[in-house]
């Protein structure tokens, strides 16, 4: 695809875009870290959408170009400082972000509403910074139905509940404990670790003290990788069941087959699904690779939903920047009605070997 390179390197010639009547747009993609595991699918799906919108019209008769940066936890320091300097030099029209939610929480500071900022996946809600657009689902869309569906069919009481040590899974968990006491179930344990961790033996150990009937798993990318190897190595999964709202198609692979049973997943969007719109996806995403494409996933799909949302906000409503609804393209039919509520299907999933079966949409 032509243009659609990784960028590097400091600052972007505005002029220069301008005359080619030309918008570039910052993407954010984690290529490092706990939750570098998603990046090369986030940039692929990222490049797809922007191939499509450039192919139209593209957002509000300008074409797009992608200025891709790394927006691991770890590296955001650097992408403090690139991101102001972008914006300082009047050189981005707009941020189309993946990244964890501590990243998007410092990087509003930076963007302070002067442009547009679109955060792509699923967070924990309660967004409420100028200009920042947050169209995934909530946490409350994905556990409330989740945890009244597992309380019910899978006949379970008691919950461990385990993640990074951030504002989302704290958030998730906050509003898990709530529904959880409300099917009448008890939290046995509430953790949660740093970004990198290893040996995950001791923190399974300590969850299957505590006697759980089942897991909530809200650890990112590799760590949920080390946890679930852990956690199938030590027989656990004939124990005790696991739900999580963020493993998706990368980590089950990575985790391997033998230590998947008994995972149950809950998101608005599985690569499995059988549905004309992501069938079209999905031809388009392997057609953009002369070879074996990324692994598609929830977050890589949201940043090709991110890039859409943008175009379809330039189209609708120039520089009013509270639209309300947006419907956009995407893989998963969402719609945008504000930052605390989606129009989104939420599928309930268990983990098969390397893949998902979906069990059917949660209500």
């Amino acid at each position: 695809m032509d243009g659609l390179a990784l960028s590097h390197g400091p600052g972007i010639c505005r002029r220069g875009r301008i005359e080619r009547d030309e918008q570039v747009i910052a993407v954010l993609a984690p290529m490092s870290g706990s939750a570098g595991i998603w990046g090369p699918s986030c940039i692929s799906s990222a490049q797809v959408a922007i191939s499509e919108v450039n192919e139209g019209n593209g957002a509000a008769g300008s074409k797009l170009v992608p200025y891709f940066l790394d927006s691991d936890n770890g590296n955001v320091e650097a992408l403090e400082r690139e991101i102001a300097g972008l914006i300082e030099e009047d050189a981005i029209s707009a941020v189309v972000g993946m990244s964890v939610s501590s990243v998007r929480q410092r990087l509003n500071k930076i963007v302070s509403g002067r442009i547009p900022y679109i955060y792509t996946p699923q967070y924990e809600g309660n967004e409420h910074a100028p200009n920042v657009f947050t169209i995934g689902e909530t946490a409350a869309d994905q556990l409330e139905p989740a945890i009244r569906h597992m309380t019910k069919h899978l006949k379970v009481r008691n919950w461990a509940l385990i993640g990074n040590d951030y504002v989302w899974p704290r958030s998730s968990h906050a509003v898990a404990r709530k529904r959880i006491a409300e099917a009448g179930g008890a939290v046995v344990f509430d953790g949660y670790v740093p970004f990198g961790l290893k040996n995950a033996e001791w923190l399974v150990e300590r969850i299957a003290a505590t006697r759980p009937d089942i897991v909530l798993v809200s650890l990112i990318g590799q760590d949920a990788v080390e946890f679930n190897r852990a956690f199938g190595a030590m027989d656990m999964d004939r124990r005790m069941f696991r739900l999580s709202t963020v493993i998706e198609e990368n980590v089950l692979l990575a985790t391997g087959d033998e230590n998947t049973r008994r995972l149950f997943v809950a998101s608005a969007y599985f690569s499995e699904l059988k549905t004309e719109r992501n069938e079209a996806f999905k031809e388009r995403y392997r057609a953009s690779h002369k070879t074996v494409p990324p692994v598609l996933n929830a977050l890589g799909q949201s940043l090709y939903e991110g890039v859409h949302f943008y175009a379809a906000m330039k189209a609708g409503a120039a520089k009013q920047w509270r639209p309300a609804p947006v419907r956009y393209q995407s893989a998963r039919a969402g719609t945008y009605c504000s930052n605390e509520r989606k129009d989104v299907p939420i599928y309930l999933s268990r983990a098969d070997g390397h893949r998902f079966s979906i069990l059917g949409e949660l209500a």
